[in-house]
């Protein structure tokens, strides 16, 4: 597997139609084993996709990108993942660990938006910068940005981060702490029964290894790596649950917006 995104000075850069690099990732197995930066040659927007397929790219990351670009990327058999910030190597691990959602085309080329997020808020649209802690209703916590010592970076609205979280820092000052409580719908959605399947153990390599509770990644059919947890051994048969692992749970998350970006 082949992932390209749009590159520039180690971060997504934000112009699909305007990047003069791409950093592309050599994927197997669920993971990066090499990386390296080459130019677009000269191509203008019409032709990078085709350039990518000529690559062997089977995955986009990118910031912004238009609808024809996209309608390119799809004739050229090139999978889109859009609406992406910050550091690649980071991006491309969390697209491993299937965190990514992609938002489509969602400019032109004067960086106007397409789509429109569901909330409105003067942040909306810029690259702002936030730090989190996020927790359980036992107080438990699961994530905190404080402790990686980065705030996280995104395109609020953008539709890179859970609904209530990006609709929290819509309208936030720089400097203001919020505190929000989100139900399922506002975070990762309830559990799907259709994301619980069985695969025979055999088609898994040494599957009868695996025991309830380890996760593991398997590939949709066009190869593209997901999470999924073993949740039930029955002869020889293994039943995987692929819904997110906070999929169902109630969430609180402590905000501080430390920058905007742009």
């Amino acid at each position: 597997m082949r992932i390209a995104v749009t590159y520039e000075n180690g971060n997504v850069f934000q112009h699909f139609g305007h990047t003069e690099q791409f950093k592309v990732y050599e994927v197997e197995d669920g993971k990066v084993v090499s990386s390296k930066v080459i130019g677009n040659d000269g191509q203008g927007h019409h032709a990078l996709a085709v350039l990518l397929a000529d690559k062997g790219v089977d995955v986009l990351i990118c910031g912004g990108i238009g609808g024809g670009a996209v309608d390119a990327l799809t004739a050229a058999g090139v999978d889109l993942c859009a609406g992406q910030s910050g550091n690649t190597d980071e991006v491309v691990e969390a697209y491993l660990r299937g965190e990514l959602e992609s938002t489509g085309a969602n400019c032109d080329h004067h960086g106007h938006h397409h789509h429109e997020p569901p909330f409105e808020g003067k942040n909306v649209g810029k690259v702002v910068r936030a730090h989190y802690t996020g927790t359980f209703n036992d107080g438990t916590v699961f994530d905190s940005s404080y402790d990686r010592g980065e705030p996280l970076e995104f395109v609020c609205g953008g539709g890179m981060m859970i609904p209530g979280f990006d609709k929290a820092v819509a309208g936030m000052d720089v400097g203001e702490k919020k505190t929000v409580h989100l139900m399922p719908a506002e975070a990762y959605g309830e559990s799907n029964p259709n994301n619980i399947f069985d695969v025979p153990m055999d088609a898994i390599r040494r599957g009868d290894e695996l025991d309830i509770g380890v996760r593991i990644y398997l590939q949709t059919p066009n190869g593209q790596p997901f999470p999924a947890t073993v949740i039930a051994k029955t002869g020889d048969t293994l039943t995987f649950d692929a819904n997110h692992e906070m999929a169902g749970k109630e969430l609180n998350f402590d905000i501080e917006l430390v920058e905007v970006v742009e």
